[in-house]
């Protein structure tokens, strides 16, 4: 598995702006949201081209275009839904499906609450959305549900990763791709990523 941390100025203007306890709900979403775009951009990278003819209205020209595959977004729940706008921003036609996990408080290990599935997972290019990867756990059971109903082209995005996440991620899907925008050193004992920016889905959606 490749998974990269983004370098780029915005980004790290944008991730700054994040992590700053000062910025309110409002800012917060939209930085998520802009930082997802770029993601996404960037996961495109992968997916395979075909060459047409086109007719421009001086003549007719040879141009690419992305290949039969579709794109489908998952996003984890509840987190997630912030980067999907974002994400349709690079891919307005895709499909999106949800997957509803959240963490054991004593053993941070991931609970299923919701899912709600997209078709042809098997014909799709899968980006997976989150903007934390902590331990990795919630991101791995997340992508052995895809795996199970036949998913095959699957990247995932994150905005903050921990090193123990990567890592755990990577052991436990090396066959993927990842992209993030900054890989922190550690986790707190109650499992945040620490620096982070606390909790993403409190912070987006104003909630304690």
């Amino acid at each position: 598995m490749a998974y990269q941390q983004l370098e780029h100025p915005l980004i790290s203007h944008k991730l700054t702006m994040l992590r700053d306890k000062n910025t309110g709900s409002a800012d917060f979403r939209l930085l998520v949201k802009e930082l997802a775009s770029i993601l996404a951009y960037e996961a495109s990278r992968q997916f395979s081209l075909d060459s047409i003819e086109v007719e421009t209205p001086l003549e007719k020209t040879k141009g690419e275009t992305l290949s039969g595959k579709k794109v489908g977004i998952v996003a984890i729940l509840r987190a997630g839904l912030a980067m999907v706008d974002g994400a349709l921003q690079q891919f307005p036609n895709a499909k999106v499906g949800h997957i509803g996990l959240c963490r054991d408080e004593k053993t941070l290990a991931p609970v299923q609450y919701y899912l709600r599935y997209i078709d042809k997972l098997d014909l799709r290019n899968l980006l997976i959305v989150d903007p934390m990867l902590a331990t990795g756990g919630t991101a791995s059971a997340a992508i052995d549900l895809l795996k199970k109903k036949g998913a095959q082209n699957i990247i995932l995005l994150n905005i903050i990763s921990s090193q123990e996440g990567a890592k755990n991620l990577i052991h436990k899907h090396p066959d993927i791709e990842g992209f993030t925008c900054a890989i922190d050193p550690g986790l707190d004992k109650n499992g945040y990523i620490v620096p982070g920016l606390g909790d993403a889905g409190d912070r987006i959606f104003g909630t304690a």
